[in-house]
Formats: C-alpha cells, sequence, structure tokens
C-alpha cells in the first residue's frame, strides 16, 4: 500500500470548507475496489492526524484496529474491519465542519462524513442493510401506523413496559434502556387543519419575507406535535403568518443516514415541488428539527446539484430561531417577555452547530430578563436510530455523557436542546430525569402565550 503523505493539523487549510457535489447516480459510486480505495486513502490520513479521536465512535474504532495490526499501520487492517467504521458514522458532520484540517479546497480532499455515506449506499445496495433499520427510518409509515387512535395507545405501552422493550430489543434490536418517543392519534397537521389563524399580513425586512409554511417534520407531527404548535403559536405572535404545505413526507435525512438514496429522491420529489411552490408564492420555510433544516438547506441540494427546485428551496430554509433573530435585527421581533426562565442548560445540536448560522436560540434566549443560558456544545449521542439500537446503545450513552454531567452541574430551572430526541436522550442519562423542554417552548413561556 502506498503511504498517503502526513500532515500536521497546523499544516491545514485555513480556506473555509467547501463540499462537492454527491455523485451517487453513478455507476462508479457503487464501485466496491474504488470505494475501498478510497476508504484507504482517507483511513490513512485520518491515521495519520487522530483529531476527531473524541468526536464519536467511528474514529476510536479506526484506530483501535489500526493499533491491533501486526505492523500498527493500516495496511494491516483486513476489509471486513472497515465496516465498523461506517456503521459508528451516523453522519453528524462535526469532523468536517469543526475539526478536520483537510477538508476541500485542501489538496488531500478529505470528506468523511460523505464518504461514510457512500460506503452506506453502497452496503444498502449489495442488500446488506437490516430490515429493522429499514423499518426505524421509515418514519412516515411508522408514524401512520403507530398514530392510529388504539395502535397509539398501545404502543405507547409496549414502549413503556419492562416486558414490552424486551419484546423489542429480542424482535428488532432495540435496546431496552433507549429512550422512545411518544405516538399522538391527532397529528399536528391534522390539528392545525381545524385551528383558526389569526388574519395577518407579512411584514417583508430584509432576507425574510415575513410569511412562512411550517415544515411540521415526522417527528412534530406525531411524536411531539405541542413543538410545531409552540412555533407557530411565537410566530404569530410576532405577526407573521403560518401555514402548512398541501403535502408533507419524511425530509429524508433517516433514509439518507441508511444509505438509501433512490429513496431520499423519492420523498424530495414530493415534499420540493410543494414547498417551491409556496416560495414562489412568497413564503419562507422553517421547520423545528434541524436535521430536516439542515437536510433543506445542504444535504438535497449536494445530492441534486442541478435541480433549480431544490436550489430554491434550500436558499428560503430557515432555523425558527434563525428567522426570528433576522426579525429582530430588522426591529419586528417583540421583546415584551413577561416571565423571566431562570437558568436554562442548553444543549446545541449538532446538526445545528453544522449548519454555521452561529448560536441563535442562546441569542433570542437571552433577551429575555432574569434569564442565563449554560451553552453545551458537544454531541448528546442520540444521532437519529444510533441510540437506540442494541449495538450502539452503550456507545451513545458514553458520547453523550459529558453532556449530561454538564446539565446535572449546572442545576438549572430547565435543561433544553432544539433537538427534542437529543433532548430526551439527555434526560434518561439524569439522575432525576427530569424532561427536557424544547427552546420553542421556553419562548413561548418567555412570552406568557397560553396553550391551545
Amino acid at each position: 500500500m502506498n503511504e498517503t503523505p502526513r500532515a500536521g493539523p497546523r499544516e491545514g487549510s485555513l480556506e473555509a470548507p467547501t463540499r462537492h457535489p454527491i455523485p451517487w447516480q453513478t455507476a462508479a459510486f457503487y464501485d466496491e475496489p474504488a470505494l475501498f480505495k478510497e476508504l484507504e486513502r482517507v483511513f490513512d490520513i485520518c491515521h495519520g492526524c487522530r483529531r476527531c479521536f473524541s468526536l464519536c465512535q467511528s474514529f476510536p474504532t479506526l484506530f483501535d484496529a489500526v493499533d491491533a495490526a501486526p505492523n500498527g499501520e493500516l495496511d494491516g487492517v483486513p476489509h471486513k474491519a472497515y465496516w465498523a467504521v461506517v456503521d459508528h458514522c451516523y453522519l453528524c458532520d462535526l469532523c468536517y465542519m469543526t475539526k478536520c484540517p483537510y477538508v476541500p479546497p485542501h489538496e488531500f480532499n478529505v470528506d468523511f462524513p460523505h464518504l461514510m455515506l457512500r460506503a452506506k449506499a453502497v452496503k444498502f445496495a449489495s442488500g446488506g442493510t437490516r430490515l429493522r433499520d429499514r423499518l426505524l427510518s421509515s418514519t412516515d409509515a411508522v408514524g401512520a401506523f403507530a398514530g392510529i387512535p388504539l395502535v397509539a395507545e398501545l404502543v405507547n405501552a409496549v414502549n413503556a413496559s419492562a416486558v414490552g422493550r424486551q419484546l423489542l430489543s429480542s424482535a428488532l434490536g432495540v435496546h431496552p434502556a433507549a429512550p422512545l418517543p411518544k405516538y399522538h392519534s391527532r397529528s399536528f397537521r391534522a390539528a392545525d387543519a381545524r385551528r383558526a389563524r389569526p388574519a395577518l399580513s407579512a411584514v417583508p425586512a430584509g432576507d425574510t419575507r415575513g410569511q412562512v409554511v411550517l415544515f411540521a417534520t415526522c417527528y412534530g407531527n406525531r411524536n411531539a406535535p405541542s413543538i410545531d404548535a409552540d412555533l407557530a403559536a411565537v410566530f404569530e405572535h410576532n405577526d407573521i403568518p403560518v401555514r402548512l404545505a398541501a403535502r408533507e413526507k419524511c425530509c429524508g435525512m433517516p433514509k439518507m443516514e441508511l444509505g438509501d438514496l433512490a429513496a431520499v429522491e423519492a420523498l424530495k420529489n414530493v415534499n420540493v415541488p410543494a414547498l417551491a411552490a409556496l416560495v414562489d408564492e412568497g413564503y419562507d420555510i422553517v421547520a423545528a428539527i434541524p436535521s430536516c433544516v439542515l437536510m433543506f438547506k445542504q444535504e438535497l441540494p449536494l445530492l441534486f446539484p442541478d435541480e433549480i427546485a431544490v436550489r430554491k428551496v434550500a436558499e428560503h430554509t430557515y432555523d425558527p430561531f434563525e428567522y426570528l433573530m433576522l426579525r429582530h435585527q430588522a426591529g419586528l421581533l417583540k421583546t415584551d417577555f413577561p416571565r423571566p426562565l431562570g437558568k436554562v442548560a442548553y444543549h446545541v445540536p449538532c446538526h445545528l452547530r453544522v449548519q454555521n448560522i452561529g448560536l441563535k436560540t442562546r441569542d433570542l434566549l437571552k433577551l429575555v430578563p432574569g434569564t442565563t443560558l449554560e451553552v453545551i456544545e458537544r454531541c448528546s449521542g442520540h444521532n437519529g436510530t444510533y441510540a437506540v439500537k442494541q449495538e450502539f446503545h452503550e456507545s451513545s450513552v458514553k458520547i453523550g455523557k459529558p453532556v449530561v454531567s454538564r446539565v446535572e452541574g449546572a442545576r438549572a430551572d430547565y435543561h433544553s436542546s432544539d433537538c427534542p430526541m437529543a433532548g430526551e436522550q439527555i434526560a434518561s442519562g439524569l439522575e432525576d430525569a427530569r424532561p427536557p423542554t424544547h427552546p420553542l417552548t421556553l419562548l413561548r413561556m418567555a412570552y406568557g402565550l397560553a396553550d391551545d
């Protein structure tokens, strides 16, 4: 094996990282020998650097395999061991955005997450993906079934019982201690269709158009409809009209993390035309789940770089706190907060950090009088379905332990994360298992807005 030249972190590029489109629709993308050649190249660079050793379990898995090799080098590691590195990657993007000095435009051209995505796509195309993983990533189908009134009660009861969790462990490989979401028979989209909307007129300011379409998300629609309700209440309190698209499917992130890119395309073919049409009508797009925002902002444009509608949607998609802070810069955010929040232990999710928009949630909550924040910028360990799976749950707990320790030590009135799944993962590690309070819920509380 030809050894890749190694450079220390100081020799990395000082230019802003750039991303190349993902050529997933080409035959070469699925060529396994070519994939392993690139894995060898990138893994050898990572082995020589080791800067990302503490980010997730992929890198310790790789480095342990190299250290255990007879010659202590990558060429002594069997290719079969590479798949463990791939399986531990949950595409958080933090290595690319915050750690790696060799990302493009550096000549080494290292994009570890998208290389892992390619490997996952090769694995999926070869039929190497478990039925359990296909099921867990089918959020629309699972939500629709689990949302049937009597079924929702049964699913929630099974998920909450020790016997039920052991059955899930035996049948599907779902870890008995992993936090699982509740399902609501009354979805957010169904409830929103019946609610009375206030008569508001859009007031454009800066890059914002002053009216938004809310992408409800699978989780917001079936698992935590109160979060979407809080978003709508806060936006309408700030005189921003809110509506939903006529049709909505999963954003595609769960299927992308599985490597099922054809399913991502099918979901895109439903969501993007509907959202692009609303952009043409003068709407911006917001979603309460950072992963969904990231999917529309970054991943879909890289998967479908030539589609004008995809770029249009990306250019008008915002994190809700990003949007509200843009309105604040224009003098249009209401800051008459009658209720202080006290101390908040605020966790910044990975898929929010890599959007490179700054800490907008922190900045807005700091505007509330009588409120202080303990900001925690580390991975919670949940990472999509990673923490739920039998074989990865213990690793997820290890990854999230520093966050749990910070929350415990903060002794805050609330702990909060923009990602509700990360919030539940953190709560499951706390001694008192206190539930999280979403930042949008905190903001609604600060405004003194009554629940619907």
